[in-house]
């Protein structure tokens, strides 16, 4: 591969108060965002352009607020994620407000990104060594290649957190480290008696053994996904479109394609740390993992 990949930011789930939003909340010692590392660290990893997911309806405060920050380092666009950007022959069902979750908004790219492209969440701490295994696993990506696609996998365990439940993607693997089977669980926690568990998407609560790897939402993809997702989609919209709260997932998406045999998705394993803010108790310890790892050289006292 030749082009610079993109950076596919899934923002939509930002609001307009970005001053009081785990987003914004600076966690670096000069203010950094979680979102300022990451553009950061793809920077560096030789990612040529970055593309925010947001929604209309915060879109000017953003990039005053956010996109702003990042114009003069990368070049910036955005897309927006709406409840009625549906296939044709689909409308919205009476009553539904919320959008239809992480497949649908990666969609609300199909016509801004011809390159390959990994996505990530805006708030999560995904680590400069993840950005090179993402960019590297481009580089010997063939041009036109409609198959490959990659994630980034980290040990369940270090993904919790202290302070209640979480959501992941569960995976397994094969014996080349290809990804065999991803299924979204919810509410995820270490229980009581030591034991993690969470729920399957057929409601069912089950333990996962430490040391599962798990989807973070850091995936690789070639160009050729937006048709795929189009069409799994539309499958979705289906099976599930007339329930008001029904979600599309990329796990759910990926874990189809690969079973269909039409994909093969490569785990990329990593050093890096992850971290999160999905509460407000877990701000401290992502300031003091930064810090450890400025510290550790990683990165610069203030970004550049």
């Amino acid at each position: 591969m030749t082009t610079k990949p993109t950076l596919l930011v899934l923002a939509a789930g930002m609001g307009s108060r970005y001053g009081g939003l785990k987003q914004m909340d600076p966690m670096g010692p000069n203010g950094e965002t979680v979102l300022d590392y990451s553009v950061f660290d793809a920077i560096r990893a030789g990612f040529g352009r970055v593309v925010f997911i947001i929604r209309e309806d915060f879109a000017d405060a953003f990039k005053d607020s956010v996109g702003s920050r990042f114009a003069d380092k990368i070049d910036v666009d955005y897309v927006f994620q709406k409840l009625d950007d549906l296939p044709e022959g689909h409308s919205i069902p009476e009553g539904r407000v919320k959008p239809w979750g992480t497949a649908h908004a990666i969609r609300a790219a199909r016509h801004a990104v011809t390159e390959p492209f990994a996505v990530v969440n805006a708030d999560d701490f995904y680590g400069h060594d993840a950005y090179v295994r993402a960019a590297d696993f481009f580089k010997g990506l063939p041009d036109g290649d409609q198959a490959s696609m990659a994630m980034v996998g980290y040990p369940l365990e270090n993904t919790l957190s202290d302070h209640g439940h979480v959501n992941r993607g569960i995976c397994q693997t094969d014996s080349a480290g290809n990804l065999s089977k991803v299924e979204e669980y919810l509410n995820i926690e270490r229980e009581s008696d030591g034991t993690v568990r969470g729920n399957a998407l057929d409601g069912s609560r089950r333990e996962i053994p430490d040391g599962t790897p798990v989807s973070m939402n850091f995936w690789a993809f070639g160009p050729a996904f937006f048709g795929q997702l189009e069409e799994a989609f539309t499958r979705f919209l289906a099976e599930s479109g007339t329930e008001l709260k029904s979600e599309c997932y990329i796990p759910t998406v990926v874990d189809h394609l690969i079973h269909g045999g039409n994909a093969h998705c490569t785990v990329l394993k990593t050093t890096s740390p992850w971290f999160g803010v999905t509460y407000p108790d877990d701000k401290p310890f992502v300031v003091a993992s930064i810090r450890k790892l400025i510290d550790a050289g990683e990165y610069p006292e203030k970004l550049s």
